[in-house]
This record gives C-alpha cells, structure tokens and sequence, in this order.
C-alpha cells in the first residue's frame, strides 16, 4: 500500500523525496516496480574427463567385490594400483559411492558389549566383599610390590591381604580361598566384586568361586566407582601418616602393613559404619557398643541439659545396608 502512495507522489516530488515522507526504503519501492525474474537453473555439462556410465559401473563393481567389501577406497586404491590397474582417482571413488548413498563406515567394527552396572546390596557381613590389587613402590625406580586386600562392604573390615612381588591369579586364588575358610563362608551367600583387572578375571579365580559357590561381579570398564571400597580404602592406607615414599625390602613393606591393618581392623573409626570399628561391626559387637554411647550421652543430658539446644544426644546410627551403585527408586531395588 505504501509503494502505491510512493508512487502517486513520485510526479510531484520526486522519488527519493516521495520515499523519505512515507517512510520506505527507495530499494524496497525499486524491487516492487521490477520484481526479479526467477533464473533458469543452468545444466552443468559433463566434463570431458568424467568416467563414462561404463567406467563409473566398472569401479562400483569392484568397490562392491567381496575382497573389498570392507576396504576403504584409499586402500581399494592402492591395491589396485600394486597390481598394475587404476580404474578411477581415490577421489572419483568416493563420488561413485555417495552418488549410490554408500558414503560411510565400510569396515567391519567390533560392537563392545553392553556392561551391567553393578548393584549390589550387603545387609549383613560375609555377603558382599570387596577386592582388589595395589601397586607399592618397591626400593628403585620401575620396581614394586602388589598389595591385595579383600574387604567386606557391610563391615569394611579386612578379612585377608598379601603383598607379593608380583601380580598372579595364582596367588589371588590362594588369598581368597584363605578368606573364605577363615570367615566359614557356605557356598551360595557370598558375593565377590571387584575390577576388570587379569587377576580378577583370570580362570584360577573364577574356577575357585564357582567351586566354593561365590558369585563373582565385576566393574564396568573404565569406571572406578563401580568399586568404591577398595578404592576408598588404599587412599586410606596411602594417605597414613607414617607412609613411606617407597619401600626398601617385602620385608619392611609387610611390617608396616600389619601394623596398618590392626589398626584399621580394631582402631580406625569408620564414618560410614557409625563410626565404629570394623571389628566389632563385622563380628557383632556394634550393637553393644551403640546401647553404652547412648547411655554416656543420656548421662551427659541430665546433667547439662542446657548445652544440648535443639535434642537429646543420640550416638551415630548403626548400619543397616551398604550398596554398590544404590538404585535410585525403590522399584529399581525390588
């Protein structure tokens, strides 16, 4: 409408001026008067040096042939170039298979499985243990010592460890076999997690929890929380005070491993568990010991009820479960 008014103005005025009262762009009046008129697409014309129908169907015959069936075209390429033929450029191959819809992976690809992620649930101890392999630096550069350690999840007590020279399926399986006679495990209530490691999945293990009727899971691969209690564990251990840089003997690396793991086992108060230690989580004694806080506190109360502003005291919660990679409904866990 307003190019209309433009344009009735225009006589009198002039364009520009016509334009700059009604308030449009001189373009936008010019592209109205002489709209554009839609081109023609051009054929573009084949090349002389294009491959011919023939030529194009030889090389996709031979892209498609069963020894190059999986074969990129820089390889179909240059193996036939080896063998004293050239049908067509890398290039031009390319062309030919996305001219068919064909430009993509031709090689044949390994498909990783789909990992199940762990989810395992420990109410008592004896269900769910832990285990795993850590490196000790040894007296030189490059040298080291192989610290395994088995772990209850429910206790986070350590029902066996062993450093040894080197890594072995062998000695794991004597390790585990040890535990789970000194803990009177019966077959079918056990669990066993741990990594992906070669000792971990190796057959003297496996052949050992299938025969004692343990259940063996493993973590995801790459995933380190998959084993959180282990892990947890040796950076406990590594961030002792006391832990040497290295050690210079197996000999002095076992003496001060005893002294950590009587310690862990009986001295260590663990948050997780109440902040109790894990020998009196994993062999009962807990319980006796929750009901003796409570009583300290109870006392504490009645004297001085004045500092406890908001409750009661009431000591750590005992525990009741422990998970590795809890659900995170109800519906998942049951």
């Amino acid at each position: 409408m307003l190019e209309g008014a433009v344009q009735e103005l225009r006589p009198l005025v002039g364009t520009r001026p016509a334009c700059r009262a009604l308030g449009v762009a001189p373009a936008t009046l010019y592209r109205h008067l002489r709209p554009p008129v839609p081109k023609t697409p051009r054929l573009r014309a084949t090349p002389a040096r294009a491959l011919s129908a023939a030529e194009q169907k030889a090389v996709l015959a031979e892209l498609h042939s069963e020894r190059f069936l999986d074969a990129s075209p820089a390889a179909v390429w240059a193996t036939l170039l080896d063998e004293g033929h050239y049908l067509a450029s890398e290039r031009t191959m390319y062309r030919v298979l996305a001219a068919e819809g064909e430009v993509k992976e031709r090689r044949n690809q390994l498909t990783h499985p789909v990992y199940w992620k762990p989810e395992l649930l420990a109410e008592r101890p004896n269900e769910v243990w832990s285990w795993d392999i850590s490196k000790l630096k040894g007296p030189a550069t490059w040298t080291y010592y192989y610290l395994y350690a088995v772990l209850d999840v429910f206790s986070r007590y350590i029902v066996a460890w062993t450093l040894q020279h080197r890594e072995s399926g062998e000695v794991a399986k004597a390790l585990i076999a040890q535990a789970t006679e000194q803990q009177h495990v019966t077959p079918g209530t056990l669990t066993l997690h741990a990594d992906r490691g070669s000792s971990m999945t190796g057959k003297p293990v496996a052949f050992l929890l299938a025969e004692l009727g343990v259940t063996r899971t493993h973590n995801r691969p790459y995933t380190s929380n998959d084993n959180p209690y282990s892990e947890a564990h040796f950076k406990t251990l590594k961030y002792r005070p006391g832990f040497p840089d290295r050690f210079y003997s197996i000999e002095e690396a076992r003496d001060f491993l005893g002294e950590f793991f009587d310690w862990y086992n009986h001295e260590h108060r663990h948050a997780g568990i109440g902040l109790m230690t894990p020998v009196s989580v994993h062999y009962g004694y807990a319980k006796e010991i929750h009901e003796e806080r409570a009583q300290v506190l109870a006392s504490a109360y009645s004297r001085t009820p004045e500092r406890f502003v908001r409750r009661p005291p009431r000591p750590p919660a005992l525990p009741t479960a422990a998970w590795i990679n809890k659900p995170e409904t109800e519906e998942v866990a049951h």
